[in-house]
């Protein structure tokens, strides 16, 4: 199983760094779409469905913050997972992160096993990827 990822950062290097540990770290990636701040991402999901939003919490027009207070409001939209991956490392700025919604939270700088673990954790599958009942014993069916 693969999926789709939003990764929204207002630094363009930035974003090619996190898709590119992404890619390494061995998580099943589909398509990977792109957004420079909070704003540009709704534009985003306006026409793309996406399994999980990896945002930076500090951007210009839109924060990561803002972006998700929006995210948990609209029926359609408030159960995607959103993973924080920041600088900002203190207690404090976390439990916000959490408080608000955030599934995840990943302190820079990171590694592609830190990145991959805490996707899986936040989509809800193994360490293959897969969801659980995916792996269930096939003898179980009747058909």
């Amino acid at each position: 199983m693969s999926f789709n990822v939003l990764i929204v950062d207002d630094s363009s290097s930035m974003r090619a760094v996190i898709k590119k540990i992404v890619s390494i770290s061995g998580f099943k990636m589909d398509q990977c779409t792109e957004a420079g701040n909070g704003k540009e991402a709704l534009d985003t999901l306006a026409g793309n469905w996406v399994d999980v939003i990896i945002s930076d919490i500090n951007m210009p027009e839109m924060n990561g913050f803002e972006l998700l207070g929006i995210l948990k409001k609209d029926n359609l939209l408030k159960d995607i997972p959103v993973i924080f991956i920041t600088t900002e490392s203190s207690e404090k700025r976390m439990q916000d992160a959490f408080n608000l919604g955030a599934n995840g939270f990943i302190k820079k700088p990171f590694t592609p096993e830190e990145v991959k673990r805490t996707l899986y954790e936040v989509i809800g599958v193994s360490d293959e990827g897969e969801y659980e009942e995916d792996r269930g014993d096939n003898e179980a069916f009747d058909f």
